[in-house]
């Protein structure tokens, strides 16, 4: 993009791909970027999400990270929330005189289905437990009662994220996949599949295809795909570790929680369904009205996230983000403007980029686009208005040290990364992480006690 012909200032809010590419963008553009993170570590679900021992994956996006960071019309602050009622809000910002307000937080909140039981003790949901295992505050310093039987909700990568932990980290007895649908109608990948397919019950595997497979060809699926599909996992499968039993329960839609007398899961009773066909093609799942129940101690909803209606921003009726339908400023074709339902009016200056904007796969290569061309839309913006926000970046400068905060700069990032990588090399390990913001904080010199988080 065309340099800016006198310097605007951005807001980027979020410092996941999405809004790291986004402030790349920005700032090779001539804009000054002020990237305000929630976490102490900039990187999103690239630092939390990923597999932990995908370690080569993990130091190429952080050597990119780095490169980001390091542009010098980028001002990290780290280990800042925005919220209403936190200590900074969107409105807070928007009242410092920023030209333009990008908003790629992610999804921060978790999705539930409602069912009776999910308050029960040993019901958890998938994110916590990634971003437990990947060290990140304050999910790394809470206890999860994870059992011997474990029953996963959902048949994408997000379950076999679980699945992984548990099959090869905690060498639990079992895991089920309980999955609305049929065989065919798996989300998760070949290579995901990898880390647990050696630990598939085949034998379970064959009875369920055969359960399934007069119904799949009703509605056009092949069984035999199907099938093929899911062990194509094997050749390249990793070497067995434990004798956890994993087996998938299809067409099995979730209905309720059953607890013990003390409140702790015993199972899952699953209504069962069958498929019917759409007019576009795609398949649907049909409950039966007969019930059953799958015996477990652990339940483990992996079935997406939804956005965070805390942040300040007005929700369309899906209860995400709503985007303006007829934007003014496009790149592909797409609306990166927040919008207000209620006024009908597009909300001046903010904009949208990746999980914020829609949910997305979950890639790393489909947030650094999205977040690429939501900063086109951004600048496209500016090239229409005025220069208006020269004194943003010191208003928030001041605006934080009234706050007294303790806020995580850019050579605050490289001095953790410094200490991490020196505690590793100490003990010996790949990668180390401090699992509390506490000892990040303290490892960089900075006072623990208030923190933004």
């Amino acid at each position: 993009m065309k340099a800016m012909s006198s310097q605007r200032t951005v807001a980027v809010i979020g410092a996941g791909p999405a809004g790291l590419f986004a402030a790349r963008e920005l700032a090779n553009a001539g804009v000054q970027v002020a990237l305000i993170n929630r976490d102490i570590k900039a990187g999103g679900l690239a630092e939390y999400g990923i597999y932990p021992n995908k370690y080569k994956m993990k130091d190429g996006l952080r050597k990119q990270f780095r490169q980001v960071l390091a542009l010098p019309n980028l001002a990290y602050f780290g280990n800042l929330s925005i919220q209403e009622g936190g200590p900074l809000s969107l409105a807070d910002l928007q009242g410092m005189g920023f030209d333009a307000v990008l908003v790629s937080v992610g999804a921060q909140g978790t999705k539930w289905l409602g069912l009776e039981g999910e308050d029960l003790q040993g019901v958890y949901h998938a994110k916590d437990l990634v971003y437990h295992y990947n060290k990140l505050p304050p999910f790394s310093q809470q206890q999860f009662g994870i059992g011997r039987r474990i029953i996963c909700v959902g048949a994408g990568n997000v379950m076999l994220d679980i699945a992984h932990w548990a099959v090869r980290e905690l060498k639990v007895d079992e895991l089920v996949a309980a999955v609305r649908r049929g065989p065919a109608d798996v989300k998760f990948t070949k290579k995901e599949m990898e880390t647990v397919a050696a630990n598939l019950d085949l034998a379970a595997l064959d009875a369920e295809l055969a359960r399934c497979a007069a119904n799949m060809a009703s509605v056009g699926q092949d069984p035999q795909a199907a099938k093929d599909y899911i062990l194509s996992a094997l050749p390249g499968a990793e070497p067995k570790v434990s004798d956890t039993r994993m087996r998938f329960d299809f067409l099995a839609s979730p209905h309720r929680i059953v607890g013990d007398a003390d409140g702790r899961v015993v199972g899952l009773e699953v209504e069962d369904t069958l498929l019917a066909a759409r007019e576009d093609g795609s398949t649907t799942a049909k409950g039966q009205g007969s019930y059953r129940l799958i015996e477990g101690d652990t339940v483990v909803f992996c079935i997406g996230d939804r956005i965070d209606n805390r942040f300040g921003l007005p929700l369309d009726k899906w209860g995400d983000f709503a985007k303006n339908p007829q934007p003014r400023f496009v790149d592909d074709g797409i609306s990166y403007e927040a919008y207000d339902p209620e006024s009908q009016q597009p909300i001046e200056g903010v904009f949208l980029a990746g999980w914020a904007r829609e949910a997305s796969t979950g890639l790393v290569g489909a947030a650094r686009k999205d977040g690429t061309q939501a900063a086109h839309a951004v600048l496209a913006y500016l090239a229409s208005r005025a220069d208006t926000g020269n004194g943003a970046l010191a208003a928030l400068q001041t605006k934080l040290t009234e706050l007294d905060l303790p806020i995580v700069t850019n050579a605050d990032l490289a001095r953790l990364e410094e200490v991490e990588a020196a505690v590793a090399t100490e003990r010996g390990l790949p990668e180390f992480k401090f699992s509390s913001n506490e000892e990040m904080l303290t490892a960089i010199g900075l006072s623990p006690v208030a923190e933004a988080n």
